[in-house]
């Protein structure tokens, strides 16, 4: 277990045997939100999120998000091999909307919304893998989960089955590209 996010009291969970955890996905990520985060000590940026997935691809547990291009997080992403997902309790609420309607680009969010950053480097064996990352995530999640990028693919509008969310949610065309990370190590704290 990484020192500092025990430190901080979290008890890690192997990534195996998440579905023990009392996670809805459509309350955790549709109606909480979560933040999506990449970059380490040296340069982060997070933003908050409310679409997404959790589950199984290729026979590991996953978390895919979705990034639209004019996103600054998503240049931090892209050059990442790992990110994070954090999940808070409603307290947070309105430090995510802050990290969701400003940029880090013109901002400092942890200073703006009082969130603290945790910088985790692990360079261990996990769970019958082996990982080295260098990622930042929140101390006042609940649960994180560090993720290794295995897929990016951007949406495009012909793989549409009709027009209607299309033409909803893309006016200006500015497709998100997904990210599907598979989740290598997990930490909660009550």
């Amino acid at each position: 277990m990484n020192d500092k996010m025990k430190e901080l009291g979290y008890t890690e969970v192997s990534p195996s045997i998440l579905d023990t955890l009392d996670f809805n996905p459509y309350k955790r990520i549709g109606k909480d939100w979560f933040l999506v985060t990449a970059g380490n000590e040296s340069g982060w940026n997070t933003m908050t999120a409310s679409w997404g997935f959790a589950g199984v691809m290729w026979g590991k547990n996953t978390f895919t998000t979705v990034i639209r291009p004019q996103r600054y997080t998503k240049g931090f992403i892209d050059k990442a091999e790992y990110f994070t997902i954090c999940f808070f309790g409603e307290e947070e609420r309105k430090a995510l909307s802050f990290c969701g309607s400003h940029s880090g680009k013109d901002c400092d969010k942890a200073k703006e919304t009082g969130l603290s950053p945790v910088f985790i480097s692990d360079n261990s064996s996990a769970y019958d893998n082996e990982y080295s990352f260098d990622v930042t995530a929140f101390e006042q999640a609940k649960l994180v989960l560090v993720c290794k990028k295995a897929y990016v693919q951007e949406m495009k509008p012909e793989c549409f089955v009709g027009t209607a969310n299309d033409e909803k949610w893309y006016p200006q065309k500015d497709y998100h590209f997904q990210y599907i990370g598979e989740i290598v190590k997990a930490y909660t704290k009550e």
